[in-house]
């Protein structure tokens, strides 16, 4: 018999007996699906992470100055806190000597951060957002597009001017049905005027980025940021990977010789890149594939043993054709072959349709939350010959006993 009229055979078992053919290739299905569902949205997730994330918060070719890192994913020792909090601060002293000498190109700012400081306007009720007190080149260097008004000046950065530049769900709150530019926005009791208002810039895991409002680093919100003096980050843009791990040596070696460090002593500053920041998300990463896969591999045993039982269930059922088809000149490793093309064949429609419900579950996932997700075309492929490779295996015993029947006996079964 050849391969493809066993397959034929295995179908049109299939459509006889539906019922029962559905719950045979149930186990496989649910395995598959719950196999490219969680690698879909994983991957979806790891694209997210290094394309916008932390793409949106660092930028490009971009590392910052800081006492300790901005971005802490993962555990955090007691002793690595208290080791952080003995580090002296960044402080206004520090800016030129680690900028004034950077290669041509590269591009620096100051940046201050309260996270929820109160605006208040006299065409809405006052909300929280994110205040920037900045200084340098603040919105080249994070990628801040302005889509009405100007950016801050560098006369009025120099100045500590009282003017503003606001996110696109700050102007949308504050200032409904009208142009905020030339209007007031409160900060810390005192009237800053709006300048400009940046593009919208999205959100990362239903957290809105525009929700925020930038002054000049010499102006009086500076005080509602960091105690006197102190600076939270110092950013630097070079223009490639190449030119920023250059200058992140320069800028070491600069604050290594501020700061008296010894050559066996630890940097008590860290330069923070993006890289740092996806560091242990790779970690997690992987486990949560590894998890991915192993999870829906239960799914597959149960199916394997399910698609077993029922095949040895066939071959009791089917005695009478088996004998028959024996005495007929049919020989044993026909009846292997038609027995495990039967199962392969149920497990692989199982997984299939199993491709296609975790698909369609990762997308649902993806429109009710804020998890991403990203067929990942290697999760198809791996789960369709999963589920063929869990058929031929589940299906080699049965069809092993179907072609030991004796033909004689077999054709006398009843």
């Amino acid at each position: 018999m050849h391969f493809l009229d066993s397959i034929r055979l295995a179908l049109q078992q299939i459509r006889v007996q539906k019922l029962k053919s559905f719950f045979t290739l149930l186990g496989v299905m649910i395995g598959v699906m719950f196999l490219v569902a969680v690698v879909s949205i994983v991957t979806g997730m790891g694209r997210y992470m290094e394309e916008d994330f932390i793409g949106k918060l660092m930028g490009v070719n971009t590392f910052e100055l800081r006492r300790f890192p901005s971005i802490n994913i993962g555990n955090v020792t007691d002793a690595e806190w208290k080791e952080w909090m003995r580090r002296p601060y960044i402080r206004d002293a520090d800016v030129h000597p680690v900028v004034d000498n950077l290669p041509e190109g590269t591009r620096w700012a100051i940046r201050n951060t309260q996270w929820q400081q109160y605006l208040e306007s006299a065409y809405a009720r006052r909300r929280q957002a994110q205040l920037f007190a900045v200084d340098g080149d603040f919105f080249n260097v994070q990628n801040i597009t302005i889509g009405r008004g100007r950016v801050i000046s560098e006369q009025e950065l120099q100045r500590g001017s009282l003017v503003a530049v606001i996110g696109a769900d700050v102007a949308s709150h504050f200032y409904p049905s009208l142009d905020p530019i030339g209007r007031d926005i409160k900060i810390g009791g005192i009237n800053y005027q709006v300048v400009g208002v940046a593009d919208p810039q999205g959100s990362i895991f239903g957290h809105s980025l525009d929700k925020f409002v930038v002054v000049p680093l010499k102006s009086p919100a500076r005080r509602l940021t960091q105690p006197p003096g102190v600076l939270a980050t110092i950013l630097i843009k070079s223009q490639s990977v190449e030119q920023m791990r250059d200058v992140m040596d320069q800028v070491r070696a600069t604050m290594r010789g501020r700061r008296k460090l010894h050559p066996a002593q630890p940097d008590n500053f860290v330069m923070f890149t993006s890289d740092a920041a996806l560091a242990f998300w790779q970690k997690l990463k992987g486990i949560m594939t590894i998890a991915g896969a192993a999870i829906p591999g239960i799914g597959l045993v149960v199916g394997a043993m399910v698609i077993m039982n029922i095949m040895l269930v066939a071959v009791a059922e089917r005695t009478r054709e088996i004998g028959v088809r024996k005495a007929l000149g049919a020989r044993r490793r026909d009846i292997r072959r038609q027995f495990l093309a039967e199962s392969a064949t149920l497990s692989t429609l199982g997984a299939a349709i199993g491709v296609a419900l975790g698909i369609a579950f990762a997308a649902l996932i993806a429109q009710v939350s804020p998890l991403p997700m990203s067929v990942a075309p290697w999760s198809i492929v791996v789960g369709v010959a999963l589920g063929t490779v869990t058929g031929i295996v589940a299906g080699v015993y049965p069809a092993i006993r179907a072609a030991r029947l004796d033909p004689i006996s077999a054709i006398r079964q009843e």
